[in-house]
């Protein structure tokens, strides 16, 4: 059947009617959806909606994640042929997941990008329909958190990162990648106490009572530790998933801005996204895959991976 449908099957970002149902179209050809879901603006019947923030004009050291959304489309090609292994449900075909596109925003007008960033994602919640987004630089998740803050109230996060980002910043409206969990904290958006940060190897003065769960700790006491710590910790909160893919170590994610030695393996990585099954998860994002230093092509197979298992994540409770 498989072999039949590729014969005809072609830009099914576009041609495909049903937003159900997985596709054969050739990996190589077509129009790169995020595994190949329809394009479209209207959520009428949508369960997850995907969609990209291309901004990259946060970070402190190399740009290049406003290319990220494009590259984890094209990865994401390799993907909608089956069910993703190991979850036992099929979520391409079970649910009605689709690409919203990117945000549209005035590149030059960087003080201005917040908001836009806030008011998109508000505007699929309102059709009540959850979010995963592709990045884009880690500061887009600041006003991801306030459009999710204003509708459902303060967050549980589940953050994996090499870095806290949470640098002292007091000034709300400045524009960085590395101080965006301080302010979501200070502006009461997430609810520190039930959060948790996974990977971390970089030094913090102050996580602000979150608890963390460093690299080493992971490598030393294991996944399946890491993920009881963690929904001990989030329980039965609505919780939001952020993945720096930046977490990963730089043999596995050489695409990224700030790389750091000693961070998790893909398979560390992929068992605890799966393992979280059952979290109370209302959105989450792919952060921080920079295409102009990954020239294999590596980051943005696994920043595809962790979307498609996010989406996963997503759509679990609602089997």
């Amino acid at each position: 059947m498989a072999l039949e449908d590729a014969k005809g099957q072609v830009d099914l970002a576009f041609t495909r009617d049903d937003l159900k149902g997985c596709a054969f179209e050739n990996t190589f050809g077509g129009a790169t959806s995020f595994l190949r879901r329809k394009y479209t603006k209207d959520l009428k019947g949508v369960d997850l909606a995907v969609t990209g923030v291309p901004f990259d004009q946060a970070v402190t050291n190399r740009p290049g994640t406003r290319f990220g959304p494009r590259a984890i489309r094209e990865a994401s090609t390799l993907q909608p042929y089956d069910p993703p292994y190991g979850w036992g449900f099929d979520p391409l075909g079970d649910f009605a997941i689709a690409d919203y596109g990117d945000l549209a925003f005035d590149y030059a007008n960087v003080a201005g990008t917040p908001a836009a960033i806030e008011a998109h994602i508000a505007g699929i919640l309102a059709a009540d329909v959850g979010a995963v987004t592709l990045g884009g630089d880690h500061f887009i998740t600041l006003p991801i958190l306030k459009a999710y803050a204003a509708k459902i109230g303060p967050l549980s996060v589940i953050q994996f990162d090499a870095h806290s980002d949470l640098w002292a910043d007091d000034d709300m409206d400045r524009v960085d990648h590395g101080t965006f969990m301080y302010k979501a904290v200070k502006l009461g958006l997430v609810d520190p106490k039930r959060s948790v940060q996974i990977g971390i190897r970089t030094e913090c003065d102050d996580y602000l009572g979150m608890e963390y769960i460093d690299a080493r700790t992971m490598h030393e006491k294991g996944a399946a530790w890491a993920v009881a710590r963690a929904k001990e910790i989030v329980g039965d909160a609505p919780t939001y998933v952020t993945f720096d893919i930046d977490v990963l170590d730089p043999a596995f994610a050489p695409g990224t801005g700030t790389p750091v030695w000693g961070g998790l393996a893909n398979w560390q990585a992929a068992a605890v996204l799966r393992d979280l099954a059952g979290i109370n998860m209302v959105g989450g994002d792919v952060v921080e895959v920079s295409p102009p230093y990954d020239a294999s092509g590596i980051t943005a197979v696994a920043g595809a991976h962790v979307a498609f298992e996010l989406c996963c994540l997503h759509l679990w409770n609602k089997r």
